[in-house]
């Protein structure tokens, strides 16, 4: 698990420290380098495909001998590890370090690679596909209807575990339907419970279409090690919030459901009070991104000072929209 990323030189990130646990939610203002923590993640998973002059801060352009690093902070089974990843002003290839004591590192980087950041679109989660038995969810949920008909035929039980969450989070629906709108292509429907009648992906709503995207990456069998997820409540109706975080956490605590996979490390996204409202109990799931002039600062909410009395009785999304623990927007 990733307990820390070190960010120097990375875009908004000029030198920030974001700590981790199996589940983050990260809170804070637009621009405060939120979105640019989870793409400096996926970063170092694929560190081949950025490039210096895309990636620096922008005051550090043009500045010899500068670099940009990011530094990942890990347990990996018992061993704490240390992994560096250096992209060099001389557009050199990124360089890779560890430091630790491991026989190899190789484990880490295929897991690493693994890692995804979805910021889920209706209209690419509708679309219907071509059929490839090696389809992921796509980081706008393309490529859903795929996945669902490969978890239908390779996964049966976990399929049917779908469509019962299917029914409790959007009662109006019973089951996912496939169709074949020509040779080779897959396209996919809900049926009503009323009526049983079935609605094509482009005539469902924005609201349930993400909220069956991430229904499906919490029942697959094998997801991607890392998962990074901008708003996953954007879209959504309030009262879906609550399963929303069921998914998350479903995601990040397998053994909570009895699910024998490996547990999935989930970094998200939020400008909602209502869904901060629901880790109230657990301040150390949130981190407050804060934006001080050039600089960006993350720190848990669970390390605020008197942060005990402060939830006493409160709501949290109230708390945090008083600016009271920073992380909002400010005017001069």
């Amino acid at each position: 698990m990733i307990e820390s990323v070190h960010f120097k030189n990375f875009k908004a990130l000029r030198d920030a420290t974001l700590p981790l646990g199996r589940f983050t939610l990260i809170i804070g203002p637009n621009g405060s380098g939120k979105s640019t923590a989870l793409k400096g993640i996926q970063a170092t998973s694929r560190p081949e495909s950025h490039f210096y002059l895309q990636s620096v801060t922008a005051s550090k352009r043009g500045m010899d001998e500068e670099t940009i690093e990011i530094i990942f902070d890990l347990t990996y089974g018992n061993v704490k590890v240390a992994r560096q990843v250096c992209w060099r002003s001389d557009n050199s290839p990124p360089q890779v370090r560890y430091s630790g004591e491991m026989p190899t590192f190789a484990d880490i980087d295929t897991a690493l690679a693994r890692t995804r950041i979805y910021s889920l679109n209706p209209q690419a989660i509708a679309a219907s596909v071509t059929l490839n038995p090696y389809t992921e969810i796509g980081e706008d949920g393309s490529g859903l209807v795929s996945v669902l008909d490969r978890l239908r035929d390779e996964n049966p039980e976990r399929f049917e575990a779908l469509n019962e969450a299917l029914g409790r989070w959007l009662p109006e629906f019973d089951r996912i339907l496939f169709s074949t709108p020509q040779q080779g292509m897959r396209a996919f429907s809900l049926r009503t419970r009323e009526g049983r009648y079935s609605i094509a992906a482009a005539d469902i709503s924005q609201g349930t279409l993400l909220a069956l995207a991430l229904m499906t990456l919490a029942y697959l069998p094998d997801p991607p090690a890392v998962v990074c997820l901008e708003e996953p409540d954007r879209g959504i109706h309030p009262r879906l919030l609550r399963d929303v975080q069921d998914a998350l956490y479903r995601l990040s605590y397998p053994e909570g459901i009895d699910d024998d996979r490996q547990p999935v490390q989930v970094i998200a996204t939020t400008h909602s009070p209502y869904l901060l409202d629901l880790y109230r109990d657990h301040p150390e799931e949130i981190v407050i991104a804060h934006k001080e002039g050039l600089d960006v600062r993350f720190d848990r909410l669970s390390e605020q000072p008197y942060i005990d009395e402060l939830l006493h009785g409160s709501q949290l999304g109230e708390i945090w929209y008083s600016g009271i623990l920073g992380g909002v927007p400010t005017r001069i």
